[in-house]
């Protein structure tokens, strides 16, 4: 019994590690654009949906003001989706500083939508007609002065209809640096990004937190009414444009955009839960996909420790499975501790990540209940 267990153990480790090898580099990292910056950029309208933000606000619309780009091209609007805290008057003031910042107020949330979706689109209705791009950033991203001239660099000289970039995460709390890291170890290991940014491939892998699409393309397709009513509109946007034609591209962001999601394990659990379904495939797939990996993390621990009990107690098979234990633990081990460096946080997080996947067993549970009762829940909302 010994042995099978390690073998398999053993084997389904060295698949991941294949699976991983085989997608390392296949998310391109974008660096910043160092040439000085030309008359006749694009012009670019930066929409930020803000609900109750009056913590993040300020350092996300200050660091877009601020951007090394042509003045004269490119305005911030923060759609303030009824805010009950101070997140109005912060823009306000933060306007009568800076003249490309406007405030606008989305109308009371209509039957179907989600509150992001009608905050975006509200946006997207209220820039000039002739506006190239619209950049679509969460409040609490942080941003380089370089990030707008970057991207759009990018967009144009890749023929990107929609350039995502996901943002380095800065983690603060516990809850933050004991799941956050598992979380992306999940995804990276669950999603084929091969496949996902191939550009004859119909599905799509986005962001929300940073979107720059072509303000036709994004016409083209209906925009954020299109995916009114879908949690993950993200995604959805990006399959739907990339179904139109367009170009579709995720790229990592690290050195021009910072993000901290959450503030502990009540936002933490919330956002997580609401988005866990649609980021794992579906109700199924999200429950063996975090059983999988709760039965894995937990055989990384106690698969050697009994093969080497065992094994000291005189049994041969346990020995054998030693030996394919312990470098499949240690491998899974390593993983956590290098994610722990790349994180920037202590290392002894990585060595708690067993503990990690049985608090995403029950993040799991949680999401698929919420999709099937109707009851997910963000920002004081509940959405069917």
């Amino acid at each position: 019994m010994e042995i099978t267990a390690s073998l398999v153990f053993a084997a389904a480790i060295c698949f991941l590690i294949i699976r991983a090898l085989r997608q390392r580099g296949l998310l391109q990292e974008l660096a910043p654009v160092v040439t000085a910056v030309v008359d006749g950029m694009p012009t670019v309208a930066v929409i930020i949906p803000a609900r109750n933000e009056a913590a993040n606000i300020t350092a996300c619309v200050s660091g877009l003001a601020a951007q090394n780009y042509p003045p004269d091209r490119f305005r911030i609007l923060v759609i303030d989706d009824a805010s009950s805290d101070g997140t109005p008057a912060i823009v306000s003031g933060l306007a009568a500083k800076f003249s490309m910042i406007r405030l606008l107020r989305s109308p009371p949330l209509g039957a179907g939508w989600t509150g992001k979706c009608q905050a975006c689109w509200e946006g997207a209705k209220a820039v000039d007609p002739d506006t190239d791009y619209l950049c679509f950033i969460d409040a609490d991203m942080r941003t380089e002065p370089d990030l707008l001239r970057s991207s759009i660099t990018a967009a144009l000289d890749r023929e990107i209809a929609l350039l995502s970039l996901a943002p380095r995460h800065e983690l603060v709390s516990f809850a933050e640096r004991l799941l956050l890291p598992c979380g992306h170890y999940l995804l990276g290991f669950r999603q084929d990004l091969a496949q996902l940014q191939a550009p004859d491939s119909r599905d799509a892998t986005v962001t929300g937190q940073f979107i720059l699409v072509q303000r036709t393309a994004y016409e083209r397709v209906g925009g954020h009414a299109a995916v009114r009513g879908i949690i993950s509109e993200d995604v959805a946007l990006g399959r739907l444009i990339k179904n139109s034609g367009s170009r579709v591209l995720l790229m990592g962001g690290d050195q021009l955009i910072s993000t901290r999601m959450y503030q502990g394990w009540q936002t933490l659990w919330h956002g997580i839960v609401k988005n866990y379904v649609d980021m794992l495939d579906g109700p199924a797939s999200t429950v063996t996909t975090a059983l999988a990996a709760f039965a894995l993390a937990w055989a990384a621990w106690l698969l050697p420790l009994l093969d080497g009990t065992t094994c000291h107690a005189g049994s041969n098979p346990a020995c054998a499975g030693l030996i394919f234990a312990l470098p499949a633990s240690a491998s899974v081990i390593g993983l956590h501790l290098a994610g722990a460096r790349y994180f920037r946080i202590p290392f002894w997080y990585a060595l708690l990540f067993p503990l990690a996947y049985t608090v995403g067993v029950g993040i799991a549970f949680d999401s698929v209940l919420r999709r099937f009762t109707g009851r997910v829940r963000w920002k004081d909302r509940i959405y069917p």
